[in-house]
């Protein structure tokens, strides 16, 4: 068993080299194919040019196991009237938008959360007074939009906007997006704005990294700003409208590595850390800001605990990060790969050099593969009919088919996948790729026929969904629910450290049928309720409410390879614990995200509405049904609005910056009797620097899970009640 699945192993690692070499040759050509489009800035309804961005500042904190980011704004109206005018924004996949502030006669106003219509209806009538109102409100899973009206004339006016997430690591890296770009998707707002991409006076984002965990190195992919660590677990990276465009400033940077020594005190002109450093060239806002750090080797397996419960209630809420610490064995299975590639409009200008990797990933190819590709616009399009022994004759026919093709027309995803799964052999490992960067706008587009479409074969899914505005809750659903995973990435990531992380989920084995329980002090209302299968590296992270105070333990129960395990810990859940108000938030955008999950499996009841409107509205959060205004404190007054988010926002704010003057502290629950006696899984950044646009990192993920299913063939398995190890 070991000589067949060490020869497999290698043969897959030599084809995939290949491929990799293939991909670096792509990359460079990308570079200069590929388009993009900022957010758009603030746009006046009238249709004339956008106003100014005159200043961005974009402030994030991560610490305690998730992010804070806070983007204060400044727009300027160069008119000679007053306009109203909208402003649309990507945020990253699961960050809870809550904290709103509008400035009116350079007063600071929070924004408090209302049911959508009655937000609108206050801002209108605002709007009809003459006075100063601001309106924020979710474009579905896409965007958020934001109204302000009026913007005086020859006046700026000044927003900010936080949102929270939650900021797992994966094989001891982690990994924060600043997102920019839209993702060009959206073809009709595309042609339909001319969008100002630059700020023009002042732009600057420092990220400041706190973790009780070492921190071995930061980097950012598209080499901007200045990169120093304060201490072994505290980082800051700086980036200004000044050195913005430059080469990483003192770090060190080669192959991904940071040079410690060469941190202290940097910045563009002098070597020397200057933050407050002159900022007057012009910043454009066209690509996303991609940040790394990796944890120190040889840390253990942990869990942490993070609890918030103010004196005077009765419950609490808490986040319990559990990061095994385990060697799982590599797995092997056969392969038949169905590629199904989108072709719609949105793809011109990638798309021959997506055919270039493609050519080259299916030359790489044993001749006992069988391959078929999918093509899939308005409508679906297999050029094989049936899949097809990876022959060079076939491969031959089927490249010289690829290259008559041509893009365009809406994006059909339900007659892709159905198209690709009517040849697969359930005596086969099969799997499906698929690749889009887009919406599924045409024919069939609900999740419950998607997931009965899987159901028919026995068919792993894997999804590379590309930019900020794919249907990331319709195919990340789809992945899940055919057991395989959905990577989302940005165009700025680092392919091959993103890609290291990939390729251990996919060659090696999951733990499954896993529960988690807590005993000792009651707790309710968990999310996710469940977890059905984790892979290699990932931590599992689960938020809820307790009552009452004291020791307790949590059992981790979960099957690897057919075998029971079971991992136990003691926990301290404190009676007072003040420290993290935002944890309120977390887990009701958490819990929001579960009932979103049953909506788009079972479709929209009155339950999972009022659930969402509720918890929304209690925790001031922006959802398809609730949405944030800001208007004078006289107009909240009259409309017998409560404060209540306002009381929150401030609550928050003075824990943040209690926690910025205070040392690291460590949220570690089992230190004395650790739970997991191994090593964290470990993937070290490979390369240095931006790779060019995301369809490297497409190439790289076909190559990946190519690999994990090579090396899958050699073991048992499970196939519709047979005997399983993944």
């Amino acid at each position: 068993m070991f000589n067949l699945l060490k020869n497999r192993l290698i043969s897959s690692l030599g084809r995939c080299t290949k491929i990799l070499g293939a991909v670096s040759v792509l990359g460079l050509g990308l570079l200069a194919t590929g388009s993009s489009q900022a957010a758009g800035l603030l746009s006046p309804k009238d249709g004339s040019p956008e106003l100014i961005l005159a200043e961005q500042h974009v402030s994030v904190v991560i610490e305690n196991g998730f992010a804070t980011t806070e983007i204060d704004q400044i727009f300027r109206n160069p008119y000679a009237t007053d306009k109203d005018a909208t402003y649309s924004f990507p945020v990253p996949k699961d960050a809870a938008v809550g904290e709103f502030t509008f400035w009116i006669d350079g007063v600071p106003v929070h924004a408090e959360v209302l049911e959508k219509k009655a937000a609108r209806k206050l801002h209108e009538q605002q709007q009809q007074q003459g006075l100063d109102s601001a309106l924020v409100e979710q474009d579905d899973y896409r965007t958020f939009d934001m109204e302000v009206s009026p913007v005086r004339a020859n006046q700026d006016v000044r927003v900010r906007l936080v949102y929270l997430q939650q900021n797992p690591v994966d094989h001891s890296m982690g990994r924060y997006v600043y997102p920019l770009e839209d993702g060009g998707v959206d073809e009709a707002a595309n042609n339909f704005w001319n969008r100002n991409e630059e700020v023009s006076d002042e732009f600057s984002f420092r990220l400041r990294l706190r973790s009780a965990y070492p921190v071995d190195a930061m980097r950012v992919t598209n080499g901007q700003g200045s990169i120093r660590q304060i201490d072994s677990g505290e980082w800051e990276l700086f980036i200004d409208s000044q050195s913005g465009s430059g080469a990483v400033v003192g770090t060190g940077l080669t192959n991904g590595e940071i040079n410690h020594k060469e941190l202290q005190n940097t910045d563009a002109i002098s070597g020397n850390w200057n933050p407050n450093a002159p900022q007057s060239s012009v910043y454009s806002l066209n690509k996303d800001i991609v940040v790394y750090w990796r944890l120190n080797e040889n840390l253990p397996g942990a869990v942490d605990l993070v609890t918030y419960k103010d004196e005077n209630s009765s419950s609490g809420t808490f986040m319990l990060t559990l990061t095994p610490g385990i060697d799982l064995a590599p797995i092997v299975e056969g392969r038949d790969w169905v590629f199904v590639l989108d072709t719609s409009g949105s793809m011109n200008g990638k798309f021959n050099t997506l055919l270039d990797g493609l050519e080259r990933s299916l030359r790489s190819l044993g001749e006992t593969d069988r391959y078929q590709v999918v093509l899939f616009s308005d409508t679906a399009t297999s050029l094989s009919g049936e899949l097809k022994f990876a022959t060079q004759e076939n491969l031959n026919q089927t490249l010289q088919q690829l290259d008559r093709y041509e893009v365009g027309g809406g994006t059909n995803l339900y007659d892709g996948l159905r198209v690709g799964i009517e040849n697969i052999d359930a005596d086969r490992t099969s799997a499906i790729v698929l690749v889009t960067d887009g919406v599924a706008n045409v024919g069939q587009t609900e999740m419950t026929e998607f997931l009965k479409l899987i159901e028919k074969k026995d068919v792993r899914v894997f999804t590379a969904v590309m930019g900020n505005n794919s249907n990331r809750p319709l195919l990340e659903g789809l992945t899940r629910h055919a057991e395989g995973f959905a990577v989302s990435v940005s165009n700025q990531d680092d392919m091959l450290g993103l890609m290291m992380q990939v390729v251990s989920k996919v060659t090696h084995e999951a733990m499954h049928n896993i529960n988690i329980s807590i005993d000792g002090v009651r707790t309710r209302d968990l999310t996710p309720d469940q977890y059905t299968r984790v892979y290699r590296g990932e931590q599992l992270i689960v938020m809820g409410k307790y009552s009452g105070s004291g020791e307790a333990s949590v059992t981790l129960n979960a099957d690897i390879s057919g075998t029971p395990k079971q991992y136990k810990s003691q926990l301290n859940f404190p009676d007072v614990a003040i420290e993290n108000p935002e944890l309120e938030r977390l887990w009701a955008f958490a819990s929001i995200k579960d009932l979103l999950h049953q909506q788009n499996l079972f479709g929209e009841t009155d339950d999972t509405r009022d659930g969402i409107t509720s918890l929304a509205l209690k925790h001031g959060l922006v959802t398809d049904y609730t949405s944030l205004i800001a208007v004078r404190e006289s107009a909240f007054e009259a409309a017998g609005i409560d404060r209540t988010n306002s009381e929150r926002i401030i609550r928050e704010r003075e824990a943040r910056e209690k926690r910025l003057s205070s040392s690291i502290g460590s949220n570690r629950q089992d230190s004395n009797s650790p739970a997991f006696s191994q090593n964290r899984p470990v993937a070290s950044p490979v390369g240095g620097g931006s790779v060019g646009y995301t369809l490297f990192l497409m190439l790289l993920f076909l190559c990946v899970v190519r690999l994990g299913l090579n090396i899958y063939d050699a073991l048992p398995r499970k196939r519709h009640g047979k005997t399983s190890e993944q």
